[in-house]
């Protein structure tokens, strides 16, 4: 279902990008995708630029946090939903988490926290307010999948399930096994281990696109790259892992139906 009005809890529900160059990300997202932004100012006296697309909002670029090191790279966050943001906060620790920051509110907006799960990698929580998410998402130029790359699946499936009620099954793939992450038995995500030893532990997004060969170039053209060349994945579809100008790291993938 391409437009959304709620998220269950568990379910990867927005994305948005820390850049270290929030002008130079939105004029490359723009020209990949053909996101518009509307900017809003933010406490820090920073700007938050919500991207739309067709009318729907599919996620969000600032700048970096205040506190952020010199040297700390621009990543794709993704956020769970929560139906109580200060429910699932108190369960962190407990499941051998860390809570980074809130639970905080964020305007009329909603409830929102962050934490870093017990295998390293840093998530959201949203509890809903005037904003669901994502309100637009599994079309070209929106999110299709959001993916936890991690070195101890088990370790961090555990935690999650804990914390937000996340369930998984697990099947055995030519690659290698892949987790399927579930919320009342819809697929609302992946889990795996890294490909390559150099792949940091983090939520991966992908974005759908019609032509994953020509997203690839046009990357390149708009002043990104590409990381890992377009491939094949037998029953799912052809995907690519680009880069943004400020090192963002990120999929986009045409369905094998597309």
């Amino acid at each position: 279902m391409p437009e959304r009005t709620r998220y269950e809890e568990g379910t990867p529900c927005w994305v948005d990008l820390s850049s270290t160059d929030p002008g130079a990300a939105k004029a490359y997202y723009t020209a990949l995708f053909g996101w518009e932004f509307d900017d809003m100012p933010t406490p820090d006296g920073g700007t938050y630029s919500m991207a739309t697309l067709r009318g729907g909002s599919v996620a969000a670029i600032g700048g970096q946090p205040p506190g952020t090191p010199a040297d700390a790279p621009s990543i794709w966050n993704t956020y769970l939903a929560t139906d109580d943001a200060d429910a699932a906060t108190a369960k962190v620790a407990p499941a051998g988490g860390e809570l980074i920051m809130g639970p905080v509110d964020i305007g009329q907006s909603g409830r929102m926290a962050f934490l870093t799960d017990p295998t390293g990698a840093v998530a959201g929580l949203w509890q809903a307010g005037e904003h669901i998410g994502a309100t637009l998402v599994n079309e070209p130029g929106t999110v299709i999948w959001n993916e936890l790359i991690t070195p101890d699946p088990d370790k961090a499936l555990a935690f999650y399930q804990a914390v937000v009620g996340l369930s998984s099954s697990t099947s055995d793939l030519p690659g290698g096994p892949y987790t399927v992450l579930k919320v009342r038995e819809a697929q609302v995500g992946g889990c795996t281990t890294p490909r390559m030893p150099q792949v940091p532990t983090h939520w991966h997004v992908y974005f759908a696109v019609e032509d994953t060969d020509a997203t690839a170039a046009k990357s390149t053209a708009s002043g990104g790259g590409v990381m890992v060349e377009p491939f094949d994945v037998p029953a799912v579809g052809r995907m690519t892992v680009l880069r943004d100008p400020t090192g963002a790291a990120f999929s986009v993938m045409t369905g094998e139906s597309a």
